[in-house]
């Protein structure tokens, strides 16, 4: 599903004019990526959790060449759905 279709949907269920529910998904979205780029936690009730978290740097391989090459550590997103999305997809 796309975000488009996410605002198609709300907007036939609701009655608002699907621009406007475009504009509104478009800054919720916005909301939490600027949340998770200042490393807060984001829970949505129901849904599930977002955190940032950090790995640590290791040791890779390329695997075309063999060589061994240093992976820098790096921050990535993370998520735990919550409980009725768990039941839900089942």
């Amino acid at each position: 599903m796309t975000k488009k279709e996410i605002a198609i949907k709300i907007a036939d269920e609701t009655g608002i004019k699907q621009i406007v529910v475009k504009e509104v998904v478009q800054r919720t979205i916005n909301a939490m990526i600027e949340a998770l780029a200042k490393g807060e936690t984001l829970e949505l009730r129901n849904f599930g959790v977002f955190k940032v978290k950090e790995r640590k740097a290791r040791t890779g391989r390329n695997p075309r060449t063999g060589e061994t090459v240093a992976v820098p550590p790096k921050k990535v997103v993370t998520f735990k759905p919550g409980l009725v999305m768990k039941q839900s997809v089942k």
